[in-house]
């Protein structure tokens, strides 16, 4: 198992370009054995859960190659099936549960293990069986496992808004489904989100009939046969944003080739709010992408995560660890995952200073943020813990990166040509910074551990607190801050 060490403190700077979205790539690559010919996809990342996926589509009976020349990743379609997926790959990744409507679609049964994937809270599959119940399928659960049989799926309306917003993998399922079901299919309350119009596009492109995706309410008109197709995968706008917020926590200079500015509004628009200067821009060979420069001086914020076009529930745990930089009270929430803040616990052993409020985490800046051994929790938790990492003082170890290398191609490898300080190492004792090491012969860590403590004021006990009203009306008890004449941070009124 590997493990990262990071040396903080250096400005990110220079360019990085983009790898496809495996938000996309995901759901196109399980929609390709609802396809008769080949699928030729372009810009499919190298990520673990890209490797899951193929070893899931190969258990049905696919046959995937990849060119390491081009990095074009090739699917031929089964030509027969046992329809079963089995535990032992779902459980790795949730966006396996994205098979089933193709695998009903195509081969009228499906067998396929609840998913698994990242704890970051309640994800039930609910909303994917209620639409394929409508698009005429018998589904039944038993021991763990989905399965599902339909002679032809039919079309329906459907309805897939949740108690915390539409279901994006639950949307992708229905309308693979639908599109090889008679009739016609309208889906309201379907996901908006840009990897969902990805999907779209390339379902269309193989001879679906489907319109309105990106907006929430899409159209499908069954076809008998889906055909082979060549796609390119829209670049990573999660990794876009994680990037944009590494060069702002590390005050660095950092153009993202390829980042959409139309599927990052959102997140610029906040990033621009605590000060961060962002503008459009174009490499010397023509890429459009971000040019990004963060600021001696950033401003506290109010941030809620919300489904697209809102600021994306997987980049909250990263705008956290920013936010932890920035002097004064923000506010972070997450409607999408309201218990998605399993990487509080690693920030505040660097020196954060966090509250939990519910959905909420009520932070306290500026944390002066010191390196220590951290451990992921999820993916885009240990993207945060990176951040914070490159931006704290000293060395950082940060162990169980697996979670990381699911989602982020050669992470530590570009930031490494941004001018990072970053080591993957196998996770040894031996292989632990000297400076991170406890021993009888030295006490210089508790003595830095007692001079943080010594310096250190808890931040929202016994405050006085007044209202304050987040932008969607709701409010929450802030505690009263004023600026110190100096530049060590906010000072509490007692």
């Amino acid at each position: 198992m590997d493990m990262l060490i990071i040396r903080g403190g250096i400005p990110l700077a220079g360019n990085v370009r983009l790898a496809g979205a495996k938000n996309a790539s995901l759901p196109i690559m399980a929609a390709s054995i609802a396809v008769s010919g080949l699928s030729q996809l372009r810009r499919v990342p190298h990520l673990a859960d890209v490797s899951t996926l193929t070893q899931v589509l190969e258990s049905l009976g696919a046959v995937v190659t990849r060119d390491l020349s081009t990095g074009e990743l090739t699917i031929t379609p089964p030509h027969a099936t046992t329809g079963i997926a089995d535990y032992d790959l779902v459980r790795r990744m949730r966006a396996s549960v994205c098979v089933l409507g193709p695998l009903l679609a195509r081969w009228g049964k499906a067998v396929v293990s609840l998913p698994g994937g990242c704890n970051i809270g309640h994800r039930p599959i609910d909303l994917h069986l209620k639409g394929l119940v409508a698009l005429g399928a018998r589904i039944r659960i038993e021991r763990g496992y989905v399965h599902a049989e339909a002679t032809r799926l039919h079309g329906a309306e459907i309805y897939l808004g949740g108690p915390f917003g539409s279901t994006v993998t639950g949307t992708a399922n229905i309308m693979t489904a639908a599109s090889l079901a008679r009739g016609i299919t309208r889906i309201s309350a379907a996901a908006c989100e840009p990897e969902i119009v990805d999907l779209g596009n390339y379902l269309n492109a193989a001879g679906a009939r489907i319109t309105g995706h990106g907006t929430p309410v899409i159209e499908i008109e069954g076809v008998d046969e889906l055909h082979g197709v060549e796609h390119e995968v829209i670049p990573d706008r999660i990794e876009a944003g994680t990037m944009m917020i590494a060069a702002a926590a590390t005050c660095g200079d950092v153009l993202i080739e390829d980042a959409q500015p139309r599927h990052l509004s959102a997140v610029i628009d906040i990033l621009r709010q605590i000060g961060v200067t962002i503008e459009p821009s174009s490499t010397n060979d023509g890429r459009t992408g971000l040019h990004v420069s963060g600021a001696a001086h950033l401003n506290p914020a109010d941030c809620t995560a919300l489904p697209y076009p809102g600021v994306p529930t997987d980049l909250q745990a990263q705008l956290t660890a920013l936010l932890c930089l920035v002097p004064g009270i923000s506010v972070i929430t997450d409607k999408v995952f309201p218990d998605r803040f399993m990487h509080v616990p690693e920030l505040l052993r660097m020196g954060a200073q966090i509250r939990r409020e519910g959905a909420s985490a009520i932070i306290a800046g500026p944390a002066h943020l010191s390196g220590t051994n951290v451990m992921a929790s999820d993916l885009r938790a240990s993207a945060a813990l990176v951040i914070a990492a490159l931006a704290a003082e000293g060395e950082s170890v940060i162990r169980r990166v697996y979670h990381l290398d699911r989602g982020y191609e050669k992470h530590d490898e570009k930031l490494r040509q941004l001018g990072a300080q970053i080591q993957r190492t196998t996770d040894h004792p031996e292989a632990l910074p000297e400076s991170l090491r406890m021993t009888g012969e030295s006490t210089m860590e508790q003595h830095k551990i007692e001079e943080i403590s010594s310096r250190f004021t808890p931040p929202f006990q016994n405050q006085p607190t007044k209202p304050h009203f987040l932008s969607d009306g709701y409010s929450i008890a802030r505690p009263m801050v004023s600026q110190s004449d100096d530049s060590s941070g906010p000072v509490v009124d007692l």
